[in-house]
């Protein structure tokens, strides 16, 4: 049986267009990956740039800040006028912390601006000079009137001395004084006796005193409080009794007894009683008095 050779050639053909379409869809992936290759190395090549450029901008960066810092303590030391200096200090410091990578337009715009700042510098640097050169010379006039000026700086000590002197005696003349200090024992039925206490005659005690005159002292309230010192040194108190504390030199201290006037400077009598509740230890005792933070007088008795 014999083949048709029309039929044969047309499956050849067939074959033959496959085979070069094959080749063609080779050859067009093979360029693509080749393009796709060459893209990505010129990618990594352009980001491999921009960080050194990132780099080297953030080192421009760092130097100019540093002569920023010279310059702005130079001139602040020589008064002279740091706004604009700390101002752009600043802006270099907020691009410095930025936490990314800047682009190829953003490097260029920032390194011209660095560059205005360098001519700034420059005019800086004269101006520390200008500035030096008056220093120098209020230096020379201010040692030129030092020794005038040392000199009433010397009076004006002096007087302030005396000043203070003054102010300390007139302090302590306007302190006031407990005078007339009387202490009795009452008993249970009101009779009251001055010395030599027994403890069933001590159903309470009596303070009496009046402020001495004192035309220094100036008017108005005061706290006066009375404190009963035991034998063994220690404050009588009970603030179930109207005790409590008062501040001297600092320290909290107790009282036994409080009674707060209007000073008025007319040699005001006070009179104060405190009821211990319990019995006296045999010794000697001590009433002081305190006005204002400090002691006005004090007497002492005895309980046998």
């Amino acid at each position: 049986m014999e083949t048709n050779p029309v039929k044969s050639d047309r499956r050849d053909n067939g074959k033959n267009i496959l085979i070069i379409v094959l080749i063609i869809l080779v050859i067009i992936s093979g360029i693509k990956l080749y393009t796709d290759h060459l893209d990505k190395t010129r990618k990594s090549e352009e980001i491999l740039i921009l960080s050194e450029e990132n780099n080297e901008l953030n080192r421009r960066i760092d130097s100019v800040s540093y002569q920023l810092d010279l310059r702005i303590a130079e001139i602040g030391k020589l008064g002279g006028d740091i706004s604009s200096l700390e101002a752009i200090r600043d802006q270099l410091t907020q691009e410095r912390n930025l936490d990314r990578k800047r682009s190829a337009e953003e490097i260029s715009a920032l390194n011209r601006r660095i560059t205005s700042y360098t001519k700034t510098l420059e005019e800086k640097d004269e101006e520390i000079i200008r500035l030096r050169e008056v220093n120098q010379q209020l230096f020379t006039e201010n040692e030129e009137l030092k020794t005038s000026q040392a000199q009433i700086e010397e009076e004006v000590v002096q007087l302030n001395l005396k000043k203070q002197e003054l102010q300390e005696k007139v302090d302590i003349a306007a302190r006031l004084k407990a005078e007339n200090i009387t202490i009795s024992a009452v008993n249970a039925r009101g009779r009251e006796r001055e010395d030599g206490f027994r403890n069933r005659q001590l159903e309470r005690l009596k303070v009496t005193f009046n402020l001495a005159d004192n035309k220094v002292a100036n008017f108005g309230p005061r706290d006066i409080y009375v404190q009963i010192m035991a034998p063994n040194n220690q404050p009588i108190f009970d603030v179930a009794r109207g005790s409590g504390t008062f501040t001297l030199d600092g320290r909290e201290e107790f009282y036994t007894v409080h009674q707060d006037l209007i000073f008025n400077n007319s040699q005001q009598e006070l009179t104060y009683f405190y009821e211990k509740g319990s019995k006296y230890a045999t010794g000697i005792y001590e009433v002081r008095i305190y006005a204002d933070g400090y002691q006005i007088g004090s007497k002492s008795f005895e309980v046998k």
